[in-house]
């Protein structure tokens, strides 16, 4: 049973009970229809034992009148042979009778059911039968008088052993076989049309289960051409439509992140080449710069040796620096740093940073603009991480500014906050670097501006803060890059 599919193991509890209802149907209607046949049989013959009573003498004075008994059963024998005529005493006890020999079962019937019939009672009303074990059968009564006094009764079963073998001949042949074949005629229509409205309901079902086998075994790839059979599933309004739609969301979500965990795998594979390439660029010179020294120890002057050892010292800052970066955007990627929240003014902090930048920005003739508008509310964010954002903005923009440049630092009230924008007269993003600005380190020849890995850091530690960074489109030259804090 566990092997069968769901439409057939409908289509067999289906015909089971088909068949138990046929069954129970063909059961009850030859009851009732047994029962209505004994009702009408009564009906009909209710007055003929007041008739045998009124016209046939059967008992005198003296006793039973056995003549008028012997005429009484020739002639309803030839009349009605399956009926069969009994005489009965007040006590029930049976005075006369024309049973063959061996055939009468009861010397004694009851006369409560008498009683009840006399009395009016509803029919069919059953009584005993003296020539059956413990059946009951319609039948006809009444009182016998002799003298204007009751002497006992005229008991008809109207339903005799004669009538009995010939209703089960009949039965046992043409109306027996035709009630199998009803019953077997219905049935089968049933289950037809059962099996038709199983397959039909079902369909829906059967196309989700095909969908979600597809899914298993293609992937993703598959929903495109499972979509039209999902919104036919998804279109109704029953249980197995609400399945579809649940289905559907959930493979359209497996699919985004699919998507997302492509891109993700694209991104780290991009971040890895553009990492080794900045690595390889400083560590090449810093290997020229040292094997140089090493050949050419003995013939450079003390001024070119100084030289040389400055530009390795350079590179090797910058080999640092880059390890440094990737070490803190590993720790925030795998959410090893968390922030530490804090209430605190952020103009204050604003200046605090520019005051480490006032050196760099006067070597470069370069100024630094701040524009903090007055009553600005305070911010909850981790001091330390957003001091980093601001020094990574600042460092960038002072790094790609040239000489006589502005950045400015420029804090606005919002509904829900505080927003920063960090704004230089730089070359600007290039148009093919926006897009991955703030996912992977980007390189520019045309304009030297990249991304590096310092914005990414900047976003990682603004996302643990419910808030984002992007940058802003404007007019003219340079960057402006805008958060906000809550």
């Amino acid at each position: 049973m566990s092997r069968l599919s769901l439409s057939q193991r409908l289509s067999l509890v289906f015909a089971a009970l088909l068949l138990a209802c046929c069954g129970a149907s063909a059961w009850l209607q030859m009851a009732a229809s047994g029962r209505h046949e004994q009702e009408v049989t009564q009906r009909l013959s209710a007055g003929l034992a007041a008739h045998i009573a009124g016209n046939a003498e059967l008992m005198k004075s003296d006793g039973l009148n056995d003549a008028a008994v012997r005429r009484l059963f020739t002639m309803l024998m030839a009349v009605n042979p399956s009926v069969e005529v009994y005489v009965l005493g007040l006590d029930g006890r049976i005075q006369a009778q024309a049973a063959p020999d061996g055939h009468l079962k009861k010397t004694t019937v009851d006369t409560a059911p008498i009683h009840r019939l006399l009395d009016g009672a509803a029919l069919p009303v059953f009584g005993d039968d003296p020539r059956g074990e413990g059946g009951r059968k319609v039948f006809s009564a009444a009182p016998l008088k002799v003298d204007g006094r009751d002497a006992g009764y005229v008991y008809v079963v109207l339903s005799g052993e004669e009538r009995d073998a010939l209703v089960t001949q009949v039965a046992a042949g043409g109306v027996l076989r035709t009630t199998l074949w009803s019953i077997a005629l219905v049935a089968l229509l049933g289950l037809v049309a059962g099996l038709v409205a199983f397959r039909l309901i079902t369909r829906p079902l059967r196309e989700l289960t095909g969908a979600v086998r597809r899914f298993e075994q293609e992937g993703v790839q598959s929903l495109e051409h499972a979509a039209p059979a999902l919104q036919r599933v998804a279109a109704g309004g029953d249980e197995i439509a609400t399945l579809g739609q649940a289905f559907t969301r959930m493979a359209q979500r497996i699919a985004e992140q699919w998507r997302e965990l492509t891109t993700a795998d694209q991104q780290r594979r991009e971040l890895f080449a553009n990492i080794s390439h900045d690595l390889r660029t400083p560590l090449t010179s810093l290997h020229g710069y040292l094997e140089t020294l090493l050949l050419k120890a003995d013939t450079l002057g003390p001024a070119e040796r100084r030289r040389y050892l400055e530009i390795a010292l350079g590179q090797s800052r910058k080999v640092g620096l880059l390890s440094q970066q990737l070490f803190e955007l590993a720790r925030l990627e795998y959410g090893v740093v968390q922030p530490e929240l804090d209430r605190f003014v952020l103009a204050d902090l604003v200046q605090d940073v520019f005051q480490k930048f006032e050196l760099a920005a006067e070597s470069r003739r370069q100024r630094l603009v701040p524009d903090i508008a007055p009553g600005l509310p305070t911010v909850t964010a981790d001091v330390g991480m957003i001091e980093r954002v601001l020094t990574n903005l600042l460092d960038n923009a002072i790094r790609h500014t040239p000489e006589g440049g502005e950045i400015a630092v420029r804090l606005s009230a919002r509904a829900d906050g505080v927003q920063v924008d960090v704004s230089d007269t730089g070359p600007g993003i290039a148009q093919a670097l926006q897009p991955v600005l703030f996912t992977r380190p980007a390189f520019s020849a045309s304009t030297s501006r990249s991304g590096g890995l310092g914005l990414m850091i900047v976003k990682r530690i603004l996302q643990l803060h419910d808030s984002d960074i992007r940058l802003v489109a404007q007019d003219g030259r340079g960057a402006v890059f805008r958060f906000w804090l809550r």
